[in-house]
């Protein structure tokens, strides 16, 4: 076989993946030029055309749909090869890839990787901390922690590790002045710091003996940040309803009060989300290991 063959074949599945040939030199550190002679020698050695080019688009041929499709096994196959050589070394090295929301990741997943790369100096992580969706495959990310039910998809592996549990609450000072609701419906004129998402503020749950209560009132007050939130309930601005990873420590403090306990709403998993595949590699499987131990036994955000 001729030496520079399986780079040809990594830029022909690279530019199927990513749908130019820009993209595809980006991911593997080439030209787009370089990327279109490679893919130029694969159809002139094979004799067919592999690609149908626009000046918007790449589609594939019959011929080249084969090819990608037995291709992309193989160096699906290879990647094999060398995570199980890594596995068998145990050393987490290399790049983590994680996602996790924006003020629980810094909150309380920060800390444990924090501990993850003092045991590997050898690895090194990049992190979006964010709350919008992250294509964990289109976008090339090891491992997420995702808030709430899990989507259908059968290329992703979840595990539920934690909880999320929303509470009402507000600065003791806030209460004496405007007294504190007894049930849901007393939310309504009270000062309320809500989170807002786009245009909306976001609803607050509660559970009752009729089912879930809703409470779509806007705030008097409208963030899209949960710190700013809190902030903003610590200075006896009025009530809040966020989850018990951001309101815990100040709860356990007395510098918040929960109200209408009896009415918080059902609580959501927190889990870890990872791509399907048959061997993680050590990095990844380290980091969920750390991530599973560290709150087996409870969480640091709970009483």
């Amino acid at each position: 076989m001729e030496p520079n063959r399986f780079g040809d074949i990594a830029a022909f599945v690279s530019a199927v993946k990513a749908g130019s040939f820009t993209a595809a030199g980006a991911s593997l550190g080439l030209t787009r030029s370089a990327v279109g002679k490679s893919i130029a020698r694969l159809e002139a050695r094979m004799a067919v055309r592999l690609l149908n080019r626009t000046t918007r688009k790449l589609s594939l041929t019959d011929e080249g749909l084969v090819a990608f499709e037995r291709w992309q096994q193989i160096l699906d196959d290879l990647d094999e090869v060398d995570t199980t050589m890594a596995q068998r070394r145990g050393k987490p090295t290399g790049t983590l890839r994680l996602t996790a929301p924006l003020s629980f990741g810094q909150r309380h997943v920060l800390p444990i990787l924090d501990r993850y790369l003092k045991q590997w100096p050898e690895l090194r992580a990049d992190i979006r901390f964010t709350d919008r969706y992250v294509d964990l495959v289109e976008e090339g990310v090891d491992v997420a922690v995702r808030i709430g039910a899990p989507k259908e998809d059968s290329q992703l592996l979840t595990r539920t590790v934690a909880w999320q549990q929303f509470v009402t609450c507000a600065a003791p000072a806030y209460l004496a002045a405007h007294g504190t609701p007894q049930v849901p419906a007393d939310l309504y004129g009270h000062d309320k710091i809500a989170f807002l998402v786009g245009e909306k503020s976001s609803p607050w749950r509660f559970r009752t003996e009729a089912g879930l209560h809703l409470c779509e009132e806007p705030g008097r007050l409208n963030i899209d940040s949960s710190e700013a939130m809190l902030d903003g309930a610590r200075a006896g601005f009025g009530l809040i309803h966020l989850p018990t990873y951001i309101t815990g420590d100040d709860l356990r403090a007395g510098t918040l009060v929960e109200v209408l306990h009896e009415y918080r709403p059902p609580a959501d998993p927190i889990r870890i989300v990872y791509p399907s595949k048959r061997h993680l590699s050590p990095r990844v499987r380290g980091f969920i290991d750390l991530l599973v131990a560290s709150w087996e036994d409870g969480v640091p955000w709970e009483d």
